[in-house]
């Protein structure tokens, strides 16, 4: 892997902000994870730390699974899936009313992470149970599908 530019890193930053604004460098950035890594040889390492995601031709940050554990401890806004449901999302279908189990409250229009918000809970309510309320995003299946591209 190579460094990221000035540009790069100010897109990663602006994206994972957007789920871990207290937290933000505790999570990037460990110390003794790099200073374990300098014991091991150039050639043999293959990686150190967790995969956030990857750019885009076109110099957009897309988030992988990998990421998951390190988001969701700080994410602002979550939504529950019912397990009946969890199969459909994870063959890429977006989260319907009726999969939904639990959703934190207040969570505001296209808010994003694992699946960006189609509506706000608030509207939400009033929605009949064939509606999209969250457009997927990336999924554990992903994980398993491109499991060789991912490091």
């Amino acid at each position: 892997m190579r460094p990221l530019t000035e540009d790069e890193t100010k897109v990663l930053f602006e994206k994972v902000s957007k789920y871990t604004p207290e937290a933000l460098s505790s999570v990037l950035f460990r110390e003794e994870v790099l200073k374990r890594a300098e014991n091991v040889g150039r050639d043999s390492l293959v990686t150190v730390g967790v995969c956030f995601g990857k750019f885009t031709k076109t110099t957009k940050f897309k988030l992988h699974v990998t990421c998951l554990d390190y988001l969701a401890q700080y994410a602002k806004f979550k939504i529950w899936i019912k397990p009946t449901a969890e199969m459909s999302y994870l063959y890429g279908n977006h989260i319907l009313k009726a999969h939904v189990a639990k959703m934190t409250e207040d969570v505001p229009e296209h808010q994003g992470g694992f699946a960006v918000t189609a509506k706000s809970a608030a509207m939400c309510v009033k929605l009949d149970p064939t509606a999209i309320v969250g457009f997927h995003q990336t999924d554990i299946g992903e994980y398993l599908r491109d499991e060789d591209s991912l490091i």
